[in-house]
């Protein structure tokens, strides 16, 4: 089966904070959410990833990122996860759900993985950086030639970082925003150097928002739990 052919994957990235009152359950209490919570991930059949954000933000403390063949999948684990004990002091502070397609630039350009965005594919690096994407409206009115022109000076300078990994998905239609990347790396430096090289690439004023970006620790589920309390 080639890549246009597989079916999409729906992507969903779920941001939680903690409720205090559960920091403050006795030890045994928090040992039992906790072994119930990681239970229901690892039973699950949905490709999960858990991530910390613990001192990286105000807003935010762990991170569940979701890949399901159906919104059925993701809609049944929230509503499992959050009638768990621990989900009961869990409180969704951003969410974004997405779901693979091929890039329209993709076919005049090719990726050294041989990327086409159709299937989510971790690579299990250190860290992810996460954050929503809009485009403005006058980027839509560009010929798809000119876009095009633009988007490859885009991916030459995504080439110069091999380190740095990204999942590009699509939200059009299905959330507020357009697109949410994802970008693994075991270097922060890296992407901080891409994200700034990026500043000037000629396609930049075309962006209307980029924010928030969240900075995530990959964990196993127990060790990403273990960090919140």
């Amino acid at each position: 089966m080639t890549e246009t052919q597989l079916a999409p994957q729906y992507v969903k990235y779920t941001f939680f904070t903690v409720d205090p009152l559960w920091r403050g359950l006795s030890e045994s209490e928090k040992k039992r959410s906790k072994e119930e919570f990681s239970a229901l991930v690892a039973s699950s059949n949905l490709l999960i990833r858990a991530y910390s954000l613990m001192g990286m933000r105000s807003d935010a403390e762990l991170l569940l990122w979701l890949v399901s063949p159906d919104l059925e999948g993701i809609n049944k684990f929230a509503t499992l996860a959050m009638n768990t004990r621990l989900g009961q002091y869990l409180t969704v502070s951003h969410s974004y759900l997405a779901m693979t397609r091929r890039s329209t630039y993709i076919d005049e350009h090719s990726h050294e993985n041989g990327e086409s965005r159709t299937r989510i594919r971790p690579m299990g690096r250190k860290y992810l950086f996460v954050y929503p994407f809009v485009k403005t409206h006058a980027w839509y009115q560009l010929s798809l030639e000119e876009r095009q022109r633009m988007m490859n000076e885009h991916f030459k300078v995504g080439h110069l970082y091999p380190e740095v990994k990204v999942h590009t998905t699509y939200s059009f239609g299905l959330d507020d925003q357009e697109f949410v990347l994802g970008f693994e790396t075991d270097d922060p430096s890296r992407f901080l150097d891409l994200v700034m090289e990026l500043r000037s690439a000629e396609q930049r004023p075309y962006t209307e928002k980029d924010t928030p970006i969240f900075t995530c620790l990959l964990g196993t589920i127990e060790e990403v739990l273990d960090s919140i309390g």
